[in-house]
């Protein structure tokens, strides 16, 4: 295919992934499912666009690699330590145990199944281990799942990227005779440490020139970003130019590095880097789709089906719950985390690469053997994981409760901030477009409409919300809002705004907590003369320090002392109030609990998480 077609195709193919990512949006659903559509309704089993001649496979091999590493790099920056710290062990677990599970049970199910020698099955099992950030990332943005849950999934999908990729490269060497074996551990260790090795290099040298050296005053913010980008590209490259796929242990590297070096810029970084990721993740996932052919998969028959359906039913609840055992994870978390384990674009480039070998060394039935059953697996898992991820999320209950603010000026996008920081699922209601704009740059989920009517109301999710805050600075609308939260929808916690002083007693009366704007300020300023030391430390709840409040429910709590509960507690966390009938005092610390007491934590974050947790596992606010 000539220039002058080829250019055509590939703004064919990114346009149709910008249209899969706002159809994603719209619709939420991860914008994965709407990639492969697409690409196999261009490709030979529709439209016939998108052939393996048509882009050549050579090139399409570099650019699937160069795209892939974009893709894990931007993954890995991601990765922060302090969301990791959300399960550590737990997380360990899920990238070793884990995928062991998932590799012997693919392995085993691909070798019964379908007759395939053990050999080719282990190639097959390890390129199934990888969930990958391509399909992972896509359902956390429209599935907002609680940070320990997201954590495990993210790190899990890079690490078993990287793991996958080069597990499969040495078992390949095995599987096809023309590849020379130094023998599975030491190949498997070299690509491994060499990517580690490079990656570290790489990072710590974009960390010193952005850190000690002057990118100009003009251009610094657009210096920083393609200095970034260009990192990971030659990361990828220097790695694998000495052993194949150890380029993904290199930008998993950088990348998690980098994203964990408080680098200068970092916001505009992540911006950036995101909108090349989506461009490269549509294209990557339309293109190796179009390669798709429906005889491959038909030629599996029953078997193939079964070994997809064992891997998403059977393997991978199996692998979650023997890694998550304890209690971080509830059980409804760990069920969201096994019935969502979709395959992503690892397995299908790495395979599609093999499958050419295969057949130019003259085993055609052994590449027909992989790809199909990669090709069967990730698309199945993708539209029967993937797809249905939030309705998954919702039936079991596990998005963090749902606040809605009605009114997106500073003080709603304030509000929304700090609790988005605390991990809670916000959604602002504001009619103001130039408002809307501001809020949606930065990052707010917001529906556009009127929050004094009841059918805006239930579209942005009033019958699911916990807490609705009417926060505009019209008294009239706010009191509307709280009674229509009341009355209409019955939610648990509503709360408004009084901008005039004046207003407060009469919202009042109607039964609504309000707050005073000029008395809240007045409260800060005081504050801030009589206790600025503690008015400084407020002023990090959410992020370094926190304060939150849950009631006295378990068994084992009521009867026990506030001594004995403190020994208890992680350190950095203290028990500042109890609270019983309506009266709230510091305790003494030979008091007793009871059921329905209300105890407020406050320390470090994470200590008061852990507290909560430990409390009240399945009631975090």
């Amino acid at each position: 295919m000539s220039g002058s077609e080829v250019i055509p195709l590939v703004a064919a193919i990114i346009a149709l992934g910008v249209g899969s990512q706002i159809l994603s949006d719209k619709l939420q659903v991860p914008s994965v499912l709407f990639l492969i559509l697409a690409g196999i309704v261009l490709g030979p089993e529709g439209a016939e666009l998108i052939t393996p001649s048509a882009l050549g496979l050579d090139a399409l091999s570099a650019i699937v690699g160069l795209s892939v590493a974009i893709i894990v790099f931007e993954g890995a920056f991601h990765l922060k330590w302090e969301k990791l710290r959300e399960a550590p062990g737990e997380t360990l677990r899920l990238v070793t145990i884990g995928a062991v599970i998932a590799l012997v049970g693919t392995t085993a199910a691909v070798h019964f199944l379908l007759g395939a020698a053990w050999d080719l099955s282990f190639l097959i099992g390890a390129l199934l281990v990888a969930t990958g950030p391509t399909v992972i990332t896509p359902i956390l943005e429209v599935v907002p799942v609680r940070d320990r849950v997201g954590a495990a999934m993210e790190t899990e999908g890079v690490v078993n990227d990287v793991t996958a990729a080069i597990l499969a490269i040495v078992v390949f060497e095995v599987v096809n005779p023309s590849h020379a074996s130094m023998g599975l551990v030491q190949s498997f260790a070299s690509r491994l440490g060499a990517g580690i090795a490079i990656g570290a290099l790489v990072a710590g040298v974009v960390w010193y020139l952005l850190r000690h050296v002057d990118l100009s005053a003009g251009g610094a913010v657009q210096n920083a970003r393609l200095l970034v980008l260009a990192g990971a590209l030659v990361a990828y490259a220097a790695a694998n130019s000495l052993f194949s796929e150890a380029g993904i242990a290199a930008v998993a590297t950088a990348g998690m590095l980098l994203g964990n070096a408080d680098l200068p810029y970092e916001e505009e970084i992540e911006t950036f880097k995101g909108d090349i990721t989506l461009l490269v993740l549509s294209f990557v996932f339309i293109a190796l789709a179009a390669l798709l052919q429906f005889e491959d998969l038909i030629r599996l028959g029953l078997g193939g089906i079964g070994v997809a359906v064992l891997v998403a039913v059977v393997i991978r609840p199996l692998a979650v719950f023997a890694s998550t055992f304890g209690d971080r994870y509830t059980v409804p978390e760990r069920a969201f985390m096994s019935a969502v384990g979709p395959r992503g674009i690892i397995p299908a480039s790495v395979a599609t690469l093999f499958a050419v070998e295969l057949q130019n060394a003259g085993q055609e039935a052994a590449a027909s053997t992989l790809v199909g059953t990669v090709f069967l697996v990730i698309l199945l898992t993708v539209v029967f994981e993937g797809g249905p991820a939030r309705q998954f999320a919702e039936l079991l209950d596990i998005i963090p409760m749902r606040v809605i603010i009605v009114g997106g000026g500073t003080v709603g996008r304030a509000l929304a901030e700090r609790l988005e920081d605390r991990g809670e699922n916000v959604v602002i209601i504001e009619s103001d477009e130039s408002i809307i704009e501001i809020a949606r740059n930065e990052g707010f989920t917001v529906h556009q409409g009127d929050g004094t009517d009841t059918d805006v109301l239930r579209k942005a999710g009033a019958e699911k919300a916990k807490i609705m805050v009417a926060a505009t600075g019209d008294d009239d609308a706010n009191l509307l809002v709280s009674q229509l939260a009341d009355s209409k929808f019955d939610v648990e916690t509503v709360i408004a705004r009084a901008n005039n002083p004046d207003n407060v007693d009469a919202f009042e009366d109607l039964g609504v907590r309000t707050v005073s704007s000029s008395m809240a300020t007045a409260w800060g300023i005081d504050n801030l003369i009589e206790r600025p030391a503690l008015a400084n430390w407020m002023t990090e709840i959410g992020r370094s320090g926190d304060v939150q409040e849950i009631e006295v429910t378990a068994d084992e709590l009521a009867g026990m002392t506030i001594d004995e509960l403190d020994e208890k507690l992680p350190n950095g966390c203290i028990i500042a109030l109890v609270g019983r009938g309506g009266e709230n005092e510091v305790p003494e610390r030979d008091r007793a609990l009871q059921k329905g007491d209300h105890l407020t934590f406050l320390g470090r974050k994470e200590a008061v998480r852990e507290a909560l947790d430990m409390c009240h596992p399945r009631d975090e606010p």
